[in-house]
């Protein structure tokens, strides 16, 4: 089975949910599958998934999508969900270059030490 560069970071990464994780406050949009979409905070952000508000409980493997300011929308699927927080993974992870653009626009230059 021949697996291309791209299917093979995928794989590692969600193997590996260890993936660094910056606390950071982005206004976005979610909305659930089967559900009205509502206004969010992204709490955490990586290649992989986020955290972000969520008054309502969401059932863990419901399918959302997340727009973020100046993005596309994002399909990703609930981990968890705890007291108004939720957990997402990434459908396709995020491009390292295009995660590292969110972070500088939204955190401004405290990425020293960072590495993805």
């Amino acid at each position: 089975m021949v697996h291309t560069q791209q299917e093979r970071y995928e794989a590692a990464a969600q193997e590996d949910r260890s993936a660094p994780r910056l606390r950071i406050s982005i206004p976005a949009s979610l909305r659930p599958s089967g559900s009205k979409g509502f206004q969010t905070a992204v709490r955490d952000l990586s290649l992989s998934g986020f955290s972000a508000t969520a008054m309502t409980r969401v059932a863990p493997r419901t399918i959302c999508w997340l727009t973020l300011p100046g993005m596309d929308t994002v399909t990703a699927r609930v981990v968890w969900w705890d007291n108004g927080l939720i957990g997402c993974a990434f459908d396709h992870l995020l491009n390292p270059m295009e995660l590292e653009a969110i972070l500088s626009r939204w955190n401004g230059d405290n990425r020293k030490n960072r590495s993805f």
